[in-house]
């Protein structure tokens, strides 16, 4: 079983991460199609602080948004431009983080649609973003499984997820910076740099006049 078919148990896995979410600093446990992460309500601040703790984590290191869909992260104040809107609509729900321009004390946000039916379907019933990040210890490597994770945490989470073994080759998202008028991959990986420029020029084609 990959992890996009996660199939929670027990039975009311779900309702319990929901209601763990809902609660004031609630911080949960969850897999993706990528890594182990920790996430929380997206405008949660004590839930925000409980991650940075939990990983050792630089506060200056901002978390990124997980969203159902673009539109739940625009309603959430992210401003996306017409190239981070082209590589979402191309790679996601998938392992890209398009960073945007955000309002208020969010400048920019780094925007995350998981390949995840699970995750995925907790932000569909909650109808809210998440604050995420991976959930290994700022400096040590991603964890690929659940104890690999709760082992480098400096704590305890309200609630873990188990979705088994994540492939070996698993990588963090691929990071890139969509606020400019040119497009810059802060982290590689699993997508690389020529897909993204591809998508961007082919988008931009017209049969009357080519690129523009």
């Amino acid at each position: 079983m990959t992890a996009a078919e996660f199939a929670p148990e027990p039975a009311d896995l779900t309702e319990r991460a929901l209601a763990a979410l809902a609660r004031p600093g609630g911080v949960i446990l969850v897999p993706t199609e990528t890594v182990y992460g920790l996430v929380c309500d997206w405008a949660d601040l004590t839930a925000r602080e409980r991650i940075y703790q939990l990983k050792g984590r630089d506060r200056s290191k901002p978390l990124a948004m997980f969203a159902l869909n673009a539109e739940m992260a625009e309603r959430f104040g992210v401003r996306l431009n017409p190239a981070a809107r082209k590589l979402l609509a191309a790679f996601a729900p998938g392992p890209i983080t398009v960073i945007a321009r955000g309002e208020g004390e969010f400048a920019t946000v780094g925007v995350r649609i998981p390949d995840h039916a699970w995750v995925l379907e907790l932000l569909r019933r909650r109808g809210r973003p998440l604050a995420s990040t991976s959930a290994n210890a700022s400096g040590r490597p991603n964890a690929r499984t659940l104890p690999e994770a709760q082992n480098q945490l400096h704590g305890e989470v309200d609630l873990a997820a188990d979705g088994g073994v994540l492939a070996a080759d698993a990588q963090a998202s691929t990071v890139v910076d969509a606020t400019g008028d040119a497009i810059r991959v802060l982290r590689p990986g699993p997508i690389a740099e020529e897909a993204l420029k591809k998508v961007l020029e082919t988008s931009c084609k017209t049969p009357e006049t080519g690129l523009h």
